[in-house]
């Protein structure tokens, strides 16, 4: 008797178009005043978190997910300063998985690009706040990994569930299961 295995569609590789890369900057905007209105960052502490947004097109092999929507990549930016040595700084690269997105998008028509890509780049960036303020070390264990997200995904709700963005509902309600901390007594 043979294991039975589900024949899974191949995984179309889709890029963003014009339209998608100016609503990624437009969900962008969105997503750095919520988060930075939320942690009560000013613009010049925003930008010491260092961090850029790459699309599929750009992506190398480890950056590339088959699952996640969005995979964070970290490297090191090295600062020049006066002094003569120079200085590094972590940098971390919010890798947007485009294929799985406009497959999200294509599969459930009650969502919409805008809000999903607020809500996404809202949980990556509050994963870079956690991580550079030391709350949560990028180098973690897979059971650290699963607490880590279920609480960025209950602080991105708390950062977005006042917004008055049309469908963000959606997208937050759709995320409701992965909000559930469950915190041991050690």
């Amino acid at each position: 008797m043979s294991d039975f295995h589900p024949i899974e569609e191949p995984l179309e590789v889709v890029f963003f178009g014009q339209d998608e890369i100016v609503t990624v900057s437009d969900a962008l905007d969105i997503a750095e005043d919520a988060t930075g209105n939320f942690f009560k960052t000013s613009i010049g502490q925003a930008k010491r978190y260092g961090y850029d947004v790459k699309t599929l097109c750009s992506l190398n092999g480890e950056e590339i997910s088959s699952f996640a929507l969005a995979v964070l990549s970290k490297g090191v930016r090295v600062l020049q300063d006066f002094e003569p040595r120079s200085k590094t700084r972590d940098f971390y690269f919010i890798c947007l998985q485009d294929h799985l997105i406009l497959r999200a998008l294509k599969r459930d028509n009650n969502l919409a690009l805008l809000p999903f890509l607020v809500y996404i780049l809202t949980h990556e960036l509050v994963h870079i706040v956690r991580f550079s303020k030391f709350f949560q070390s990028f180098e973690a264990t897979e059971t650290e990994r699963a607490e880590e997200e279920e609480i960025v995904h209950s602080l991105t709700y708390e950062i977005l569930k006042r917004s008055s963005l049309a469908k963000l509902d959606y997208v937050l309600d759709s995320y409701r299961g992965h909000r559930i901390c469950q915190i041991g007594a050690g």
